[in-house]
């Protein structure tokens, strides 16, 4: 079945990304990042964690159809001058020149000028070919979003947490920058049956990607499956497309819900649980 989320460009990067994008934090294996990439995949995410079997796939895939794929290589260094070598240990890693999207990693405020100047140093010298920042302070990305250093954010958006709607993604009519979300399970929570209204039914893996991608701000869900059965949850939503206004309403309900029981103080959450 053909893909009703087609490939779209990144912002104004020049890079055409798959509206879902695969991390390498959560256990799938090389062989099924291979075989997604030829579903249709090409967004793979060098994340927090490191894991050597994404790793291999990587440089299968880049050694073989380099210019189709987007990788991201993140860092969390805040020392200016450790910027480069541990870009350049992750690209000997990966067996490339380059990455695609160098992700300065969990900013809560604008960075220091060290570290956007040793990023922008890596991207005049053909290290990047975009600098992309995430963030956990939503009134933040006005500011990422204004500054031409950037060139991609990277923002938390689900149906738990819709206040990207709202703070980050009409900032883009002012500048079209690339945009990821990730959580589009909310850590799992949105999968929940426990926590989800009475009546109501739970979303599965693939609803909570659909309502992510049905935002026309977004240009890629990230996603960490763990293996291959999970990964089927990402085609199925690129096959069935946007979620209808009924749809879109229903993950919001669900949405509040879970988002209400972890605004619960911790011990009345712990008792809850455990009669649930």
């Amino acid at each position: 079945m053909a893909s009703a989320f087609e490939k779209m460009p990144f912002g104004d990067t020049g890079l055409r990304v798959s509206r879902i994008g695969l991390g390498s934090s959560y256990g799938i294996g090389a062989r099924e990042v291979e075989a997604a990439y030829e579903r249709g995949i090409n967004y793979l995410y060098w994340g927090s964690i490191q894991r050597p079997d994404f790793g291999k796939a990587i440089r299968r895939l880049a050694a073989r159809d380099r210019e189709n794929l987007v990788v991201v290589v993140q860092t969390y260094t805040r020392v200016g001058f450790l910027m480069k070598p541990a870009l350049e240990s992750a690209l000997r890693e990966l067996d490339t020149d380059y990455t695609d999207i160098l992700l300065l990693g969990w900013w809560n405020a604008v960075p220091p000028r060290r570290i956007l100047d040793a990023a922008l140093r890596l991207k005049a010298a053909g290290r990047a070919r975009a600098i992309m920042i995430s963030c956990h302070e939503r009134r933040m990305f006005k500011s990422f979003i204004d500054d031409p250093a950037f060139d991609a954010i990277m923002v938390r958006y689900n149906a738990a947490h819709p206040g990207a709607e709202a703070e980050v993604f009409p900032h883009l009519r002012q500048r079209r920058v690339g945009v990821t979300a990730y959580t589009a399970t909310r850590w799992g929570s949105l999968l929940d049956s426990r926590l989800t209204p009475k009546g109501e039914r739970t979303p599965s893996a693939a609803d909570c990607y659909r309502f992510v991608l049905t935002s026309p701000h977004v240009d890629v869900c990230l996603a960490g499956p763990k293996d291959a059965a999970e990964l089927e949850a990402a085609f199925t939503a690129l096959e069935q497309g946007p979620m209808s206004d009924e749809e879109l309403s229903w993950m919001k309900r669900v949405g509040a819900a879970v988002r209400e029981h972890h605004r619960q103080p911790w011990l009345a959450r712990f008792v809850s649980d455990l009669t649930s």
